[in-house]
């Protein structure tokens, strides 16, 4: 199964510094910042810096410096702003779309940092 990656995504405009972006933390591997439509208190995505549709994607093709350094970034921002459990924090969720069945917008591997406050359901009940 192959993926083809939209280059003139706004996510990998962002990497290309065409648009800018208010930074919370960036590795080798990974770049963490602020949604510009926030919605709950903290909503910060991290990204990979490769061209990763979606999660699959990434776990099938991605290096292993890749994924580990995504992860530990997805974990490091948690820490860094104070929202993770084990940091004394209230805690956080985290959310990747995938695919038109999630709703995802932008075809760059993402994931959803919420946290500050009660998030209510994890998705809406079916009526």
């Amino acid at each position: 199964m192959g993926y083809s990656y939209d280059d003139q995504n706004v996510f990998a405009r962002i990497l290309r510094g065409e648009i800018p972006n208010k930074t919370v933390m960036e590795t080798e591997h990974s770049l963490a910042f602020e949604d510009i439509n926030p919605q709950a208190p903290v909503h910060v995505l991290v990204i990979p810096k490769g061209a990763y549709v979606n999660y699959d994607h990434f776990a099938t093709e991605a290096s292993d410096a890749e994924i580990v350094d995504f992860t530990r970034t997805v974990g490091e921002v948690c820490r860094k702003l104070g929202v993770a459990p084990g940091a004394e924090g209230a805690g956080y969720r985290l959310l990747a779309n995938a695919g038109a069945d999630a709703n995802q917008e932008v075809p760059h591997l993402h994931v959803h940092i919420f946290a500050g406050g009660r998030l209510g359901p994890m998705i809406m009940r079916r009526g």
